[in-house]
């Protein structure tokens, strides 16, 4: 099977590289997956978009990182796992949420639990989900705007885990540590 080709600013299509200049600006570098997906403009810039939004939702750090990490885990993805496992840290979300997303043990409160329980069930249920896991959901205090930016989650890591799957994309340097 032919490699994926992981582009820089020289390499990349012309429509790619003000997308590879974001990356550089948001990341201080073009990540791996970032470079992976310079091939296809289109699937960068959504990707950039869907990342932009999800950040912009409602969520805290800490639920964004349920949010991620739960479908991430979930997809068994090598390279964002640990890469937003490297974000959780620069988000200042507490080590034993990350943990606990990672080793698919107990989360520290119930209302966090929810969530994950909430997103797994989205993924895996591709969107049909039952009466009694969306009553829980809004039994915790999460809404429906809650519920919606949750799908917008999915999408930004349906993009970035599958692309990951096909591509192999290697883990960066800076996420290395984060690998196990």
């Amino acid at each position: 099977m032919k490699a994926f080709q992981i582009h820089d600013k020289e390499t990349a299509p012309d429509a790619s590289k003000p997308l590879l200049d974001n990356s550089i600006q948001a990341f201080g570098s073009i990540p791996n997956l970032h470079g992976v997906m310079a091939e296809a403009p289109t699937a960068l810039k959504s990707y950039q978009v869907l990342h932009e939004e999800f950040l912009n939702t409602s969520f805290t750090a800490g639920e964004k990182t349920v949010v991620w990490q739960s479908i991430n885990v979930e997809h068994g993805c090598h390279y964002c796992v640990p890469a937003h496992s490297a974000i959780a840290k620069s988000m200042k979300v507490d080590d034993e949420i990350n943990e606990a997303l990672r080793n698919k043990t107990p989360l520290p409160t119930d209302k966090l639990e929810v969530l994950r329980d909430t997103t797994l069930a989205i993924v895996r249920d591709r969107g049909v989900v039952s009466d009694e896991v969306l009553q829980r959901f809004y039994d915790a205090g999460y809404t429906q705007q809650n519920l919606l930016e949750i799908i917008v989650g999915v999408s930004q890591k349906v993009m970035s885990n599958y692309i990951n799957h096909f591509a192999d994309t290697p883990v960066d340097k800076q996420f290395e540590a984060y690998v196990r």
